[in-house]
């Protein structure tokens, strides 16, 4: 049997088995991330060899991946926010998306320096890495659809669309420290020209106003992106349907077009391509969420069209926005599985090849210290005086999943440091991932089942 032949053997048993043992597994402790995990570390070089990842060589490729599938997860979680704009509970995210991630940064970067014995430059670089939260491991903890005002699924899902974008100016910053020319950043290169410089108070100052200023424009630029083509796109494609009969059925192409040209067009303009992505996602759903009034759930008013009316309903004013983001998201959702199941696979054979180093007490206490004490207490910290209640603050401190988005930056910092980032970075990054795979896996699910059916303590 050839390679090829296998691997088609692999991929198509697992995505057959996985398909029918969804229902199973969510009421298991555990979750298809797991099974993925243990499969890739099975496949790469401490068992069959099947997967050979060589991270000095193929970072470049493994990044592309990886970005291709965050961008796929942030659009579809942004899609899943269907709150007006004003409404309290966007607090929540913001809060945790912004306010622990910074605090989880400041930490973990001063865990990497004072406690790993790193240069200032790489601890930023590992803390960047830990600090997001994942929006494709963390599917179990959305909103069940579009229109589900839970506040911690709530919390949890907007963490997840805001901070994988939110660190990226931090990422920068430490590579900028290692000595590391990061062009289009606007300023951010000068801090490391300065980082050694004593006495310059000026060059100080203006290091970190072009720091205050790319960080500004980086975010800006992503809203201002993001918002109008979201919102552009849908405007545009229901304009077409009721008045010319024409793009209909072709959600899925215009899903990943929407999602690629907003992170192409964010990166061309130096802006955080990943907050352009998911904004884009929140943009599309407010206009669906303006157009049908918000009252009833969009996919319970799309269940009452039948099969061979969906075509008709489309060209209906009163469901032509619901058809679009529905169908938009349906597309997003369904590819972010097979997406989980190939980058899964891709960290469980660098797992492998690197398992020994993972078990070293350097690489473990600090994602014990991370998933212990810094995520929950700077989730404590951030929800603060908000109207979470104590169970929503706890679960949010718990259940703050590291996985794609960390070895998304990790091969990023990899590319351009070589064998420094992966020497100083990996064992860290890769031994938090997995300790959160499986320690969330394994207690998420009931904890949630818990939460959700006992009544809320203030």
């Amino acid at each position: 049997m050839t390679v090829e032949a296998t691997w088609y053997l692999i991929i198509g048993g697992l995505l057959i088995a996985m398909a029918l043992a969804r229902k199973l597994i969510a009421h298991l402790p555990m979750t298809g991330a797991m099974v993925y995990l243990v499969v890739g570390f099975l496949l790469g070089p401490a068992g069959t060899g099947l997967l050979m990842p060589d991270l000095a060589s193929g970072a470049q490729v493994l990044r592309l991946i990886t970005e291709a599938g965050l961008v796929i997860s942030l659009f579809a979680i942004g899609m899943h926010l269907r709150v007006p704009l004003r409404d309290p509970l966007w607090q929540l995210p913001l809060r945790l998306g912004v306010g622990a991630m910074l605090l989880t940064i400041a930490a973990m970067t001063a865990i990497a320096h004072y406690g790993l014995g790193l240069a200032p430059g790489l601890a930023l670089i590992v803390a960047a890495a830990l600090a997001p939260t994942d929006p494709v491991l963390a599917n179990e903890l959305r909103p069940r659809a579009a229109g589900d005002a839970e506040p911690l699924r709530f919390a949890l899902s907007g963490e997840g669309g805001c901070n994988d974008g939110a660190a990226w100016p931090f990422m920068l910053l430490g590579l900028a420290l290692c000595g590391v020319e990061v062009g289009g950043t606007n300023g951010v290169t000068g801090v490391a020209n300065i980082a050694g410089t004593h006495g310059a108070t000026g060059a100080h100052l203006a290091s970190l106003a072009g720091f205050a200023g790319s960080l500004v424009w980086g975010i800006g630029s992503a809203v201002v992106v993001g918002w109008s083509l979201g919102a552009g796109v849908v405007a545009l494609v229901t304009r077409l349907r009721l008045r010319f009969d024409v793009a209909l059925g072709v959600e899925g192409l215009l899903a990943l077009g929407l999602m690629f040209a907003c992170y192409g067009a964010a990166q061309s303009l130096h802006g955080y391509a990943f907050v352009a992505v998911f904004v884009a996602g929140v943009a599309l759903r407010h206009q669906e969420l303006r157009a049908t009034g918000g009252h009833t759930a969009p996919n319970a008013v799309l269940d009452k069209v039948e099969h061979g009316e969906r075509d008709k309903a489309a060209r209906t004013p009163e469901l032509a926005h619901a058809m679009v983001a529905e169908s938009m998201m349906g597309f997003a959702v369904e590819i972010e599985q097979s997406v989980e199941l190939v980058l899964m696979l891709l960290i469980g054979s660098v797992v492998s090849a690197h398992w020994r180093e993972l078990l070293e007490w350097r690489a473990i206490w600090p994602t014990l210290a991370l998933l212990f004490v810094v995520r929950p207490l700077s989730t404590l910290a951030a929800l603060a005086g908000s109207n979470a209640t104590w169970p929503q603050r706890l679960l949010a401190g718990w259940l703050g999943i590291r996985g794609v988005g960390a070895f998304y930056y990790l091969l990023f910092a990899i590319e351009r440091l070589q064998r420094v980032a992966q020497d100083a970075a990996l064992a860290v990054v890769m031994a938090a991932i997995v300790g959160s795979v499986l320690l969330h896996g394994v207690s998420a699910t009931l904890l949630l089942r818990r939460y959700l059916h006992a009544p809320l303590v203030e």
